[in-house]
């Protein structure tokens, strides 16, 4: 079995007291770049998180970014109790779990986040399966259909809530 979780935060010691962002990512999303890309694109995942990382860091003030992949629920939902409660914001695609990931709302909505939901394809735009998700009504907002572009404007738009509202921490 090949360990697909990853998970990486920014190295700088004298950053630990900087503000941050959590960027998760379900299932198959380490496959970005090879798995169809006519409908998810060829931007891959390592390309997102370096993207979202640079949005991150120019924010006013610098954010760090802890990001998390996983292929299991379990590992994103302790992501979220671990990381969760002192994010100024998630960024989250539950890929498949945004249809069935009961456990991963559950803890969304227990860390009381601001939270946006992205999806790389517009999922309205194909199988009726997709147009529910589980996840949404615990979010602050949804992005679909903008491909890579939509986890840097989730990102800007956490920054620009965190900038503009007391967010406890």
């Amino acid at each position: 079995m090949t360990d697909t979780h990853r998970h990486t935060e920014d190295d700088d010691p004298a950053g630990l007291d900087q503000p941050y962002l959590l960027l998760l990512n379900g299932p198959n999303l380490n496959l970005l770049g090879r798995r169809e890309p006519g409908v998810y694109g060829q931007t891959t995942l390592a390309q997102i998180v370096a993207a979202v990382r640079g949005t991150a860091s120019g924010g006013d003030p610098p954010h760090r970014l802890i990001d998390v992949q996983s292929n299991h629920e379990g590992d994103l939902v302790d992501a979220v109790h671990r990381h969760g409660p002192g994010a100024a914001g998630i960024v989250i695609n539950p890929g498949a779990l945004t249809h069935y990931g009961l456990s991963l709302r559950d803890a969304l909505a227990a860390v009381a986040r601001p939270t946006v939901e992205v999806h790389l394809s517009n999922v309205h735009a194909r199988e009726s399966f997709r147009h529910l998700s589980v996840i949404a009504p615990v979010t602050t907002g949804l992005i679909v259909g903008l491909g890579a572009m939509g986890y840097t404007l989730a990102a800007t738009f956490l920054l620009n809530l965190a900038a503009t509202m007391e967010v406890d921490v």
